[in-house]
């Protein structure tokens, strides 16, 4: 009997603004990394996972949304996506089952025409849509474009990832273990640290504010306990350990700084503890996380700023 050959590549994952794609590369590697919220353009960069499995070792590829840019962040949201789509081995074009624009998907379908890689459909939310609907729906993405299969999921509740998953491997050429069975991403602690944040800020924030916001880890240390825990009754994995991270959260208005805040500092408490629930998890210590507000006015313009948060295409993945 034939030895059944590892496979191995790297895996795309894009679409529309809001559809899923962070959701689903949480669910398929079985541990979160990319934060989501119910706000498009939650992510801004790409992030990379690992999947490791005895069939071989997928490497996913999450990405911005897709969109025409209005400003230079967006712009280069827009660069991080479409360079994903050369990379690549096999692209997932994420869409929602029960959304069909037209004009956004055929923007979509003449940019993966261009590369010449392997696409699955994945329709996304089919717990919410009846059967004769999802048909309907995946007869117009047929006319679109000739996927290699269209294969309907739920991301948020696990549904038929399974054979997702399976397609995959069927397209991945044969290949080396990229990186370790243990290792799930390429992440270093500060950007997923920064991102936590981001995250409990787009979900604590008003409709008007998020997309104006960045975050900065100022400072990131880790030192050992002198003294015992605060909260005797919680148990951390690293309990001799405490992480003292120091990080700011950038708007561009003054108005939206006082909305950050709150009256009386409550907004950004709330921001500040569930971030710090959020980082003690993923460092198995004690977290004290110390927010400050600082207004950049234009920041998502300027390419000095933009720089510095690592929003610019030298810092593209190669």
């Amino acid at each position: 009997m034939a030895e059944k050959k590892f496979r191995s590549g790297f895996v795309a994952i894009v679409g529309r603004p809001n559809v899923g794609k962070s959701t689903l590369m949480n669910h398929l590697v079985g541990q979160k990394i990319a934060i989501t919220s119910g706000k498009p353009q939650t992510t801004r960069n790409q992030i990379r996972t690992i999947y490791t499995s005895e069939d071989g070792q997928i490497v996913f590829l999450d990405t911005p949304g897709i969109h025409r840019a209005k400003n230079r962040l967006g712009e280069f949201m827009d660069d991080v996506a479409l360079q994903t789509l050369t990379e690549a081995d096999v692209i997932l074009w994420l869409v929602e089952a029960s959304d069909f624009s037209g004009e956004g998907e055929r923007y979509i379908a003449g940019k993966l025409k261009a590369v010449h890689r392997p696409v699955i459909l994945v329709m996304n939310k089919i717990d919410t849509v009846e059967k004769k609907d999802l048909a309907a729906f995946m007869e117009k993405y047929r006319k679109l474009y000739p996927f290699e299969e269209i294969i309907p999921v739920s991301a948020m509740k696990s549904l038929n990832l399974d054979s997702l998953l399976e397609e995959i491997f069927r397209h991945l050429p044969e290949g080396p273990k990229y990186f370790d069975e243990d290792e799930v991403t390429d992440q270093t602690m500060r950007q997923i640290a920064a991102e936590m944040i981001r995250e409990k800020a787009l979900r604590c924030l008003s409709d008007e504010v998020p997309h104006g916001i960045a975050v900065q880890i100022l400072s990131m240390k880790e030192r050992t306990r002198r003294s015992a825990p605060k909260d005797p009754e919680k148990v951390y994995e690293n309990p001799d350990t405490i992480w003292d991270i120091e990080a700011a959260v950038i708007t561009e208005k003054e108005s939206h700084k006082g909305m950050i805040i709150g009256k009386g500092g409550s907004m950004l408490k709330r921001i500040g503890t569930g971030a710090r629930i959020a980082i003690e998890d993923m460092v198995g210590a004690q977290v004290n996380l110390k927010l400050f507000v600082k207004v950049r006015k234009d920041w998502r313009d300027n390419p000095l700023i933009l720089k510095n948060l690592g929003y610019d295409k030298s810092s593209l993945k190669s």
